[in-house]
């Protein structure tokens, strides 16, 4: 059994180009470029409040998967198997990041979609997506069910916590939910398994810390779900949407390179912009335009509806 679950020589006489090529696909889905498109385009034309539980299930996800993989510190497969080795240096195996954000964060929007072809397509899309960990050899059997498990697993307590029950909370005045954001860096930091703190955690809460940020400002301009555009106008506004947002995130880095700052905090701080960039910025300039500066009726708003507007 240990070596069904750990030995990964099995998947290479089922290599070849056209599936290497099948597994970079799908395992694009679970890094940082796929996330920088997919959610600005459910922000901007999909649907705000969605954005928003969509963020805290792929956050809170990221964070227990990289705190638990330092917890464990269980060795990915040998690197002389691995197709995606640069990409996965440094960090370990169990779980598996790709399977278990994939898990929760396509059953989640099969949840707030609830039509059978969502969940066929979530159930698809996590198969793939853990499929293609597996043959690129970066993760093990054990990592991958591991992985799921824990995906499947925590959409229950994220129901429950995106849920009307706390309402309450999500009421509050925005500074103390600022308060609950530095209470849980603080956790984190001296909770964390090693002594090296990753920079990849501290950049996804900042990134959901900016993104909430703008969501207070967007909500204040516009309090209502903004009207959806016409498609080819939502293509036009999300090709420029999202390369601007990749040339902040170019020119960032380059001026803190230019700066000689210091990585971790540079990072941060880049992070932080890219999400305010996506829920205050963007926008912004959207509306100086003239699109979404009316607000969507129960039709345009199609599968989601509006939760109330952030204090």
């Amino acid at each position: 059994m240990y070596q069904f679950l750990h030995d990964m020589h099995w998947v290479l006489p089922f290599r070849n180009p056209i599936a290497t090529q099948l597994a970079d696909a799908f395992t694009f889905l679970g890094y940082t470029p796929f996330f920088l498109i997919f959610m600005p385009l459910v922000y901007w034309f999909w649907d705000r409040s969605l954005f928003m539980r969509l963020a805290v299930v792929i956050v809170i996800t990221a964070i227990l998967n990289g705190w638990l993989k330092d917890y464990w510190q269980d060795p990915r497969p040998p690197a002389e198997l691995q197709l995606d080795h640069d990409r996965v240096v440094g960090s370990y195996g169990r779980p598996s990041g790709h399977a278990q954000v994939a898990a929760a964060m396509w059953f989640w929007l099969a949840y707030e979609i609830r039509k059978n072809w969502a969940w066929a397509a979530a159930a698809f899309i996590t198969v793939a997506v853990s499929l293609s960990r597996l043959y690129l050899a970066v993760h093990d059997i054990d990592d991958v069910l591991t992985g799921l498990a824990l995906g499947i697993g925590g959409l229950f307590l994220l129901a429950i916590l995106i849920s009307p029950r706390f309402d309450w909370w999500r009421a509050l005045p925005n500074w103390v939910h600022y308060l609950a954001f530095a209470a849980l860096f603080a956790a984190l930091w001296l909770t964390w398994p090693l002594p090296k703190y990753p920079a990849d955690t501290e950049n996804t809460l900042l990134f959901f810390i900016g993104a909430y940020s703008g969501t207070i400002l967007d909500h204040q301009a516009m309090p209502h779900q903004p009207k959806r555009p016409a498609w080819w106008l939502c293509v036009l506004l999300g090709i420029a949407g999202v390369v601007g947002l990749f040339m902040l995130r170019a020119g960032l880095t380059i001026l803190a390179d230019k700066t000689g700052a210091d990585a971790f905090v540079s990072g941060a701080i880049i992070a932080f912009f890219l999400g305010f960039y996506m829920t205050a910025i963007a926008p912004m300039l959207f509306r100086l335009i003239g699109v979404g500066r009316e607000p969507a009726t129960a039709l345009d708003q199609g599968l989601v509806t509006e939760e109330p507007a952030h204090r």
